[in-house]
């Protein structure tokens, strides 16, 4: 998938007008927080009532990802279901966007991170005010010489898309991996969390 196409219907919408977010220099570094700890928070902060099953919570150092499963229309043989998730996503978005604006204050108040929204209905997706973050970085020339590469192509218009792509490639190729080293950092954590408390004042 070329950087920059956007699959998912409703991407990039609610109160980001469309833009992606990106974040001014911190000043105050946000807290140490888990996925287990956030699912917690959110369920306890989210109506009931609005996901069909508990929602999956992702966080890094700047955003927090928070996806929901809508239950499937109910449909007539000859009905599109695409159309109608799509539908029943968008009527989602507009009809929960105060709530949502809420509890998105009250977590980025506590846990100093951007929370953005996301929703699965059947085969369909959308997000809506997925933060963008700029990352900096060094190469050497062959490094941009690959980049370039892929400018030339076509298939990037920027050596930032360029680098989102690749990124992305190894994010498909390498899924498995990702996931162990993913689930290794956190049993590193979890070893550390459990150690001796340090004596030092």
């Amino acid at each position: 998938m070329a950087p920059g196409s956007n699959p998912s219907p409703g991407r990039g919408g609610g109160r980001g007008g469309g833009r992606g977010r990106g974040r001014g220099r911190r000043t105050v570094e946000p807290p140490a927080v888990t996925a287990v700890e956030l699912q917690a928070w959110f369920a306890g902060n989210l109506p009931d009532d609005m996901f069909s099953e508990p929602p999956v919570v992702r966080v890094d150092r700047d955003e927090i990802l928070v996806t929901g499963t809508l239950p499937l229309p109910k449909l007539g043989k000859d009905d599109d279901a695409a159309l109608a998730a799509n539908a029943r996503i968008e009527a989602f978005r507009e009809e929960t966007r105060e709530p949502r604006i809420a509890i998105a204050e009250r977590a980025e108040a506590k846990f100093l991170r951007k929370v953005s929204w996301a929703v699965d209905c059947g085969d369909e997706s959308a997000s809506f005010t997925t933060a963008s973050v700029p990352v900096m970085t060094r190469l050497n020339i062959d490094e941009r010489a690959t980049l370039d590469t892929l400018i030339d192509a076509g298939v990037a218009r920027s050596r930032s898309e360029a680098l989102a792509w690749c990124v992305q490639l190894v994010a498909d190729n390498e899924a498995d991996w990702i996931s162990k080293l993913r689930g290794a950092m956190e049993d590193v954590a979890q070893l550390r969390d459990e150690g001796p408390a340090s004596t030092q004042d």
